[in-house]
């Protein structure tokens, strides 16, 4: 049964339309909604770690901010290299 659901997604898509790159305006979705998950495991982890909700906060909003910029420049590196498309 999965064999046969491969077989057919593999038959429905062509190589023109997997290796289209992806436009800014989804890695930036991609990062944002990225980023809230990890933020909200970063901020969990800082408070078991510190046990203050405020340093916690701290460190979970520079950890949102630096890793989002970092996630999307990330993406757009990949989204050039034609490797594996």
């Amino acid at each position: 049964m999965i064999a046969q659901m491969l077989l057919k997604s593999k038959e429905k898509s062509t190589y023109k339309d997997d290796s289209a790159g992806e436009k800014p305006i989804r890695s930036v979705a991609k990062a944002l909604s990225w980023r809230v998950i990890g933020t909200l495991d970063t901020l969990v982890v800082s408070y078991f770690l510190t046990n203050k909700i405020t340093v916690a906060a701290s460190i979970a909003s520079v950890d949102f901010l630096t890793k989002m910029v970092l996630y999307f420049f990330h993406e757009r590196i990949w989204n050039t290299i034609k490797w594996g498309k």
